[in-house]
């Protein structure tokens, strides 16, 4: 079926939880834990503590800071330089906090003090076997005795013993297990695994699979894949590319199936242990700018697939981008809860897209709790694309961000600058959500390309999405990016593969200030059990103190940005984002972190941090004491994690 999933109804999973899942959900946010980097595998990014609330959260201050990696790691190799980006989020599991570190390596602490409790040893006691990447979380499993942290780093899945750090013999190779597939130069690991049972389920990303689409068409895939949590064998693998045969194969034209695996789920997973379904938010196909060689729909890019944790079949799955020519991944978080909508209860799924849509399932059997419609969009007028003629619009909730680009969306805070504002925009294609990249040509009536409303970085991404199982809100961060989607003639590049490539660039900017209309960076509450909007605030000052809006009334404008939300059973917690967007990075960089009011909006406290927010904050009680822990770095200011709790 073309259009909306082939619903497989499934029946509920029989009998009770397993020792793993029992563990795990007995540790979780209920009782003061964090057991997954998205606080549980529902990633609803949500507590109920109360400890700290309006009443008091002025008096939040420093209880202990620790750097993105030990001391006794960084002593030995001054010359290794781990990344600013700290996006790592810890666990709290049996009293213990366990985190990727910014190279990649698991560390345990102390909830109370920071202090080490175990470090991951390096494979190699030299600078290669240090140096790595950091993740965004790490998995725990219990099985009795046996507890384990599963953990990605560089190529491989790691299985490590909670207690000490050292990885399991019987696991794989050693404790590891190499998720480089068959052909492929290498790859690493995706945002976490996620553990549903006695499966680790594994997504991510593979080195040197393409460059999105600017000039190469070919890359390798990106499948997802169940391990044996106990022995690390191979369980399962599903296919994000169907293979000739296998369901939506004929959704890739003009044999495009061979050379379209660069998509996969990089992000976030979430589970729900009970059905033992895993919803994987998968990206943007191979050469996301120009599809000509891709006819059709292309399965499952831009899709939420869930899949049975088992054996890895699908169960139901949804497409929000058909032929994808903007990078519009389906990449944020999908978050899991139970809704009202008409006096029904609803066991749903909630899932942020970069187009600034939320789509919201009933997550048993993938069927829309509101209609999704599809609607004509526009054309494509570079020969031999075949875009889409239509593609899903969400009837409800409402967007949670600005979509498209007009002459009406240009700022105009002074006539000077709304003038230079439609003389830059009047150089390139102009149009609604869907509007196609376009020929670059200096002919009469040619154009620079098409400056379109999100971006490829989106309006939501990896960070977008909290939700309150108390209230129903959901609670998504969005920013506004243009970028300018232009298409030219590939016949000139060296080992190009396509007729056209794509030579993007960032939208441009006025001396620092944006093209379009702030809020550029905003918090939208909506109400999932009406499908309608609660209320939005701007996240952040903004560009006030830039030279051309001295003097001007303004309120504030937000920052562009990747902040992530946490709620607790009083307050919404967002910082300002460390990883700025944009030719205004040096105007708007932000360090605040702020307590909003969660059902107006109002802030109620903020305060500077030592840099800005990189990851997600989360809070856990120990010994009955509530502490918030937020990853914190920048380009110039050393990663680490700031831990925040009343005297």
């Amino acid at each position: 079926m073309r259009r909306f999933a082939a619903f497989a109804l499934a029946a509920l999973a029989a009998g009770g939880l397993s020792a793993a899942d029992a563990a795990a959900q007995t540790g979780g946010a209920a009782s003061g834990g964090w057991t997954y980097f998205g606080g549980t595998r529902a990633f609803t990014r949500y507590a109920p503590l109360d400890q700290i609330d309006r009443t008091n959260v002025a008096g939040l201050g420093v209880a202990w800071r620790r750097p993105a990696v030990d001391a006794s790691i960084i002593g030995p190799f001054p010359e290794l330089e781990p990344s600013g980006y700290l996006r790592s989020t810890p666990i709290l599991v049996d009293g213990v906090l366990y985190a990727s570190n910014a190279v990649g390596l698991v560390e345990a602490f102390d909830p109370g003090t920071g202090e080490t409790r175990w470090l991951q040893p390096p494979p190699l006691p030299t600078l290669e076997g240090v140096a790595g990447r950091g993740a965004h979380g790490v998995a725990f499993w219990s099985d009795g005795t046996d507890r384990r942290i599963f953990a990605f780093r560089n190529r491989f899945l790691y299985a490590l013993d909670a207690a000490t750090g050292e990885p399991i013999a019987g696991f794989g190779d050693g404790g590891r297990v190499d998720l480089t597939p068959e052909g492929a130069r290498s790859a690493h690991g995706g945002a976490s695994p996620i553990v549903v049972g006695d499966v680790v389920v594994a997504a991510g990303t593979v080195d040197g699979a393409g460059d999105s689409g600017a000039r190469w068409r070919g890359s390798d895939p990106e499948n997802v894949r169940g391990y044996d949590a106990r022995t690390g064998a191979l369980r399962w693998t599903f296919h994000v590319v169907p293979r000739p045969g296998e369901f939506g194969a004929d959704t890739w034209g003009a044999g495009s199936l061979e050379a379209s695996g660069d998509l996969g789920a990089w992000c976030c997973l979430s589970a729900d242990p009970e059905l033992g379904y895993v919803y994987v938010p998968l990206t943007a196909p191979t050469a996301a700018y120009y599809g000509g060689h891709r006819p059709g729909d292309n399965l499952f890019s831009n899709s939420l697939v869930a899949l049975d944790a088992a054996t890895g079949e699908r169960v139901w799955h949804f497409q929000m981008v058909h032929h994808d020519l903007w990078e519009y991944d389906t990449v944020g978080p999908p978050t899991l809860g139970e809704i009202t909508v008409d006096g029904r209860r609803i066991r749903a799924v909630m899932q942020p897209s970069k187009t600034g849509f939320l789509y919201v399932f009933d997550r048993v059997t993938g069927e829309p709790v509101w209609p999704i419609e599809e609607r004509p969009v526009p054309p494509s007028t570079v020969p031999g694309e075949q875009a889409s003629p239509t593609q899903p619009f969400p009837t409800r909730p409402p967007p949670f961000a600005h979509q498209g680009v007009s002459e009406d969306d240009l700022v105009d805070f002074t006539a000077e600058l709304e003038e230079r504002a439609r003389e830059v925009a009047g150089r390139f294609v102009l149009g609604p959500l869907f509007t196609p990249p376009s020929l670059v040509g200096d002919e009469p009536g040619g154009t620079d390309g098409t400056l379109a409303l999100p971006g490829s970085w989106g309006s939501g991404n990896w960070n977008t999405g909290a939700f309150d199982p108390e209230t129903g809100l959901y609670y998504a961060f969005s920013h506004v990016v243009p970028r300018v989607y232009r298409l030219a003639d590939a016949s000139g590049e060296e080992n190009a593969e396509m007729t056209y490539y794509s030579p993007n660039r960032d939208a441009p900017y006025l001396d620092g200030i944006p093209l379009v209309k702030p809020p550029w960076g905003r918090i939208t509450a909506i109400d999932l059990n009406r499908g309608a909007l609660a209320w939005r605030v701007a996240n952040g000052r903004g560009l006030r103190d830039h030279p051309a809006l001295r003097g001007l009334d303004l309120p504030r404008l937000g920052i562009a940005s990747r902040p992530v939300a946490l709620v607790t059973a009083t307050l919404l917690f967002i910082g300002e984002g460390g990883n700025v967007f944009g030719g205004i990075q040096d105007n708007m960089w932000g360090t605040a972190f702020r307590a909003y009011d969660k059902a107006t909006g109002a802030v109620v406290w903020e305060t500077e941090l030592p840099a800005g927010t990189t990851g997600g904050p989360m809070t856990y009680l120990h010994e009955g004491r509530q502490y918030i822990v937020v990853p914190v770095g920048g380009r110039d200011r050393p990663a680490e994690w700031v831990a925040l709790a009343l005297p």
